[in-house]
């Protein structure tokens, strides 16, 4: 799947057709994903059919109990991949104050890298990731406060944070601007 498409009923489309993939080969009915995940058997039945744009809560908390990378539900396989910032495939949270650009999936789908975007005066509480996943977040432009674990970080443009992302955590935006963030996913093995 090309990244930077700009078609999204392309790529709901081919997320559909990945999830259905995925879920037979590990040999599970819909019911089945249902109760793992949390989604409900409907939502799920629409995004294989590539009926509904799934929100990044719902399409994490499918990757989570499937025990994949998130962007293992998106198919790359180029030999060269380009990201642009604003081009291409965008997926925004449930109150599309967040919203994440794709970039990158190594091939091993040990780490995938996002282009992030809080918006003003907005929070963000993304569901907690794989076990013994770290996350490294760059604010790009802006300010912004991170909570890791009841502590909280503030980061101005072009700093940097590493921490355990299987607990929880929180992006806070408190300025007029939207802050730009790039994010680093390295999955434990």
């Amino acid at each position: 799947m090309n990244l930077e498409t700009d078609d999204p009923k392309q790529v709901v489309l081919q997320v559909g057709g990945v999830l259905k993939k995925l879920r037979k080969e590990k040999h599970l009915s819909l019911e089945d994903l249902s109760e793992l995940s949390g989604v409900s058997k409907l939502t799920l039945g629409n995004i294989e059919r590539g009926e509904t744009n799934p929100t990044i809560g719902v399409l994490w908390k499918i990757s989570k109990c499937l025990s994949i990378p998130l962007l293992a539900l998106f198919s790359t396989e180029n030999s060269v991949n380009l990201s642009r910032a604003g081009k291409g495939l965008r997926i925004a949270g449930d109150n599309k104050d967040w919203v994440i650009e794709p970039i990158f999936q190594n091939v091993s789908n040990e780490i995938e890298t996002y282009r992030a975007y809080l918006q003003p005066n907005s929070s963000y509480y993304p569901e907690k990731h794989h076990h013994n996943t770290t996350e490294i977040a760059t604010v790009m432009s802006g300010t912004l406060s991170i909570n890791v674990n009841n502590e909280s970080y503030t980061l101005n443009q072009y700093d940097s944070i590493s921490f355990c992302a299987d607990g929880m955590h929180s992006y806070i935006n408190q300025s007029d601007d939207v802050v730009v963030i790039h994010i680093i996913l390295k999955y434990g093995v």
